[in-house]
Order: structure tokens, then C-alpha cells, then sequence
């Protein structure tokens, strides 16, 4: 429950407006990444469904080493223009590249040229949305305000998944006139032209507008005590663990949704109709979810918005075939709840982080965002390689016509996976263990150890900043141990 005692470390919205907006084109990545791309490449492409998924599973075992690694440096390598800045800065060209590679392939691309564009990709990815994630954790140490960061943040991320679901349609209507073409190549080309404008754009805005907050000097702790926190920290093993479940029901459903609604509800091009109700209401509802959140608290609005899944989803075998309107009041109400996950989530991270703060004595939120990073992209990666790897087993062709059994497999495929998950995610959450009054008191403890390693700094010449640096004086702050 929320306390009225504590006062908000508030975010300009000027601020919060700019940090979001990379948001957009990160969202452009992500989604035809899940949605759009996998599919383009099994059949446009013409690798099929076993080879597409293996080359869209393959990459990810680099962010296995990628993601960690960039959660250190951006937490350890300082400059004058910050620690986060500089990484997102060089992702830029990266990406702008990467975006011509994977979005716009010759058709008969080989795999293992697709295999390299999306390592740049995933490069590049890394350094934007890892540096990103945490600074968002930085702006703010207060409770609930960091739900309006990620709430804020997640708003962008949809708006850019709203953007690159209607540029296919405007393609498919006007792109004779405008001498692109209206085949499947042209609407997944638009896409990447999306990236390469949007990108350089709301990047340089977000890095001018917001500064970073200065990070105190950490104290060097040694690595196996550093390992060692981690592994011990409770918080952070729930988090994981239902963000790498949520990241494969996820990318079930992202992977099988054109094919479900294509084959399965009988809505052809009314597919993407659905996917823009879906994410209209995930941005319309983000304020009131917000503000469910402050009253329940996050980990407790979780749970019931994943059991409000559980009870959704296999709504969908009652959908009658052909119909638009009865899909579209269900995906209305999965989209009401859409955005909760996924906010919550690094809302809920960027508080465990501060729980090995007090337990290290090092902000290490970029590692922390890392590992929530690693965790997601790998069930989303191993949810697009088995279900690709399920459909051929299951016999289901790309653009042949299917039996009702295949049809049938392929549906429960969309839909078990992601009702079982649901429930897995309301039983963890329920014992999360770091609520709101708990997070007060670690950023209590982080603000004292701050403000006695500046004052004895101040006599001594250099700032410190663990309980370990700070010599017994009477008067200072006691360091209390996390629960």
C-alpha cells in the first residue's frame, strides 16, 4: 500500500518527455523483430520455418555475453558526458546500418548473411537499450515515480509498435503512387526507413534535454563478492525468472499472431487492425494502471494483471471464425491490460537494484538492467526458434494450405503456452519479497551513506560513499543491513 509520509523525487515532465522518446524507435526494432520479420524471412525471403527460426534464435547466445557486459561498463566507465550517454550516442550508426541489412535483404539472402546483420543489430541494441533502461532506473529514486518513468517509457515504446503496424497498410494502399511498391518487401522496407529517421532524431533530443544524475564514486568490492551479491539476492531471482517466462509467452504470441489470425480466426488483412486496438488501448491505459499501481503497489498489480491474462487468453478458442467484431472486443481487453508487464517489470528491477546497493555499496544499475534485459531477449529468442521448429513439426506451411489438425495444433501453440505462464507469474509475484515500505528504507539507508561520504569527504578530499570508507564519528548515519 502506498505511504503518504514519503516525499516524491519528481521527474520534469519536460524530462520525462525526452527520455521516453528513444522508446519509439526501439519499439520499431523490437516489434517486427517478433512479429513481422521471422515470417518475411521463412517465406518472402524463402529460408522457411525451421531455418528462419534457427537464424533469428542464433544471435541471441551473443547477448549472453553482450548484456553483462554492457550493464559493467556503463556502469563503471565515466566521462564528462556521463556514463549512459556515450554508449546510446555510438549505438546510433550501428543501428542505422543494421537497419538496411535486416530490413531491407535481397530476396534469396543466404542465412548466414542474415545471421551477421542481426549480430550488428543485437550490438547495437544492446548498447542503446541496456544504457537506456538504466539511466530511466537513475531518474528517480522514489517508489511509485519510478513507475511513471517505465509507464512513460513503455507510452513511446507503444506509439513506435503503433507507427510500424500502420506504415505496411499506408504501403499496401499508396505505395504505387509514391513508386515503392505495395508487395510484402516494401511494407517491411518502410520499417527500417522508420529506424533510420526516427533514430538519430529522439536520441540526440533525449541525450541534450536530460542530464544525468552524478553516481558517487563506488567502492572497488572484489569479484567474488560482487558475483556473490547477486546470487544471494532473492528480489532479483523472482524478477528474473518471470521476466524470462513472460519474455517466452511473449514471443509465443508475437511469433504466432499473424499466422493465428490469418489462418486460425480467419481475418486476413484485418490482422493488423487488431494489433493497432491492441496497442491504442495499451496507451490509453497506462495512466490509470499507473495509478492502480500507487494503490496496490507494483508487485501486487502484477499479479492480478496476470491473472486477468489467464482468464483472457482462452477466450480466444470461443472466437468465432471470420468475425472481426468478436476479436476485436477480446484484443480490446488484452490490450487494457498489455502495458503492466512490462513497465512494472523494470519499475520493480530498478527497486531491486537499489537493495544491492545497500547490500555492495555499488549503484550497479546497469548490470541489474542487463540481466532483466538478458532474461527477456532470451525468451523471446528461444520462444521464436521452438515455435518455428514446433510449426514444421506439426506439418504447418508458410503459405500452403493447412489441414484443420495443423490449424488446430498451431492454435493451442498460441494459446496454452501463454495462459500456463500467466498463472506461473501471479504464484511468484505473490511472495515478492521488496515492497514499498522496504524500498523506502534501502533508499533511506542509500541517502545517508551518501550524504556522510560527502560530508567526511569534504574534511579529507575525496567523496565516499560505503559504510566501509566511512570512519566511527559520532553523529553519522548507522548503515543498516537489507533484509
Amino acid at each position: 500500500m502506498s505511504s503518504p509520509t514519503a516525499k516524491p523525487d519528481r521527474v520534469k515532465a519536460s524530462w520525462l518527455f525526452a527520455y521516453s522518446l528513444p522508446g519509439m524507435p526501439i519499439a520499431a526494432m523490437g516489434l517486427p523483430l517478433a512479429v513481422h520479420l521471422p515470417p518475411f524471412y521463412a517465406s518472402e525471403v524463402g529460408m522457411g520455418y525451421f531455418i528462419a527460426g534457427t537464424v533469428f534464435l542464433l544471435p541471441r547466445f551473443l547477448d549472453i555475453f553482450l548484456d553483462p557486459v554492457m550493464g559493467v561498463l556503463s556502469d563503471r566507465v565515466r566521462t564528462r558526458w556521463g556514463r549512459r550517454k556515450p554508449w546510446m550516442a555510438m549505438s546510433v550508426p550501428i543501428l542505422i546500418l543494421a537497419a538496411v541489412l535486416v530490413f531491407m535483404p535481397a530476396i534469396g539472402t543466404t542465412w548466414p548473411m542474415a545471421v551477421m546483420s542481426l549480430v550488428i543489430l543485437f550490438i547495437g541494441w544492446t548498447m542503446l537499450t541496456i544504457t537506456h533502461l538504466a539511466w530511466g532506473g537513475e531518474l528517480t529514486g522514489d517508489y511509485h515515480e519510478r513507475s511513471r518513468v517505465t509507464a512513460s517509457r513503455e507510452a513511446a515504446y507503444i506509439l513506435g509498435s503503433i507507427a510500424v503496424l500502420v506504415l505496411p497498410v499506408l504501403i499496401q494502399n499508396y505505395g504505387d503512387d509514391w513508386g515503392v511498391g505495395t508487395d510484402r518487401v516494401a511494407q517491411v522496407a518502410s520499417m527500417g526507413w522508420f529506424i533510420i529517421i526516427t533514430l538519430p532524431l529522439c536520441v540526440a533530443f533525449a541525450l541534450f534535454v536530460v542530464p544525468e544524475r552524478e553516481a558517487p564514486p563506488t567502492p572497488h568490492i572484489p569479484m567474488k563478492i560482487a558475483m556473490a551479491a547477486i546470487l544471494t539476492n532473492k528480489p532479483l531471482r523472482y524478477v528474473l525468472f518471470c521476466d524470462l517466462i513472460a519474455g517466452l509467452s511473449t514471443g509465443t504470441v508475437a511469433t504466432l499472431f499473424l499466422i493465428m489470425a490469418t489462418a486460425g480466426l480467419g481475418l486476413g488483412s484485418q490482422a493488423n487492425v487488431l494489433l493497432l486496438i491492441y496497442f491504442a488501448m495499451g496507451v490509453v491505459l497506462i495512466p490509470p494502471m499507473v495509478w492502480v499501481s500507487r494503490k496496490l503497489g507494483k508487485h501486487q498489480t502484477l499479479v492480478y494483471s496476470s491473472l486477468v491474462n489467464a482468464v483472457l487468453i482462452p477466450c480466444i478458442f470461443l472466437l468465432p471464425k471470420g468475425e472481426f467484431w468478436p476479436a476485436a472486443a477480446l484484443w480490446t481487453f488484452f490490450g487494457a491490460n498489455m502495458a503492466v508487464g512490462p513497465f512494472l517489470f523494470r519499475a520493480i528491477m530498478a527497486d531491486v537494484a537499489d537493495h544491492d546497493h545497500v547490500e555492495t555499496g555499488q549503484a550497479r544499475a546497469g548490470v541489474y538492467f542487463a540481466l532483466l534485459a538478458l532474461t527477456n531477449k532470451a525468451g523471446y529468442s528461444i520462444a521464436i526458434g521452438v515455435t518455428f521448429w514446433t510449426l514444421a513439426l506439426i506439418g504447418f506451411e508458410p503459405k500452403a494450405p493447412n489441414t484443420p489438425e495443423a490449424v488446430d495444433a498451431m492454435m493451442l501453440l498460441y494459446i496454452l503456452p501463454p495462459t500456463v505462464v500467466s498463472i506461473l507469474v501471479a504464484a511468484v509475484m505473490w511472495r515478492f519479497p521488496l515492497d514499498e515500505a522496504k524500498q523506502r528504507e534501502l533508499r533511506r539507508i542509500i541517502d545517508e551513506r551518501t550524504a556522510a561520504g560527502t560530508i567526511i569527504g569534504e574534511r579529507v578530499g575525496h567523496p565516499l560513499e560505503s559504510d566501509a570508507d566511512i570512519p566511527d564519528e559520532p553523529g553519522l548515519p548507522a548503515v543498516k543491513p537489507a533484509e
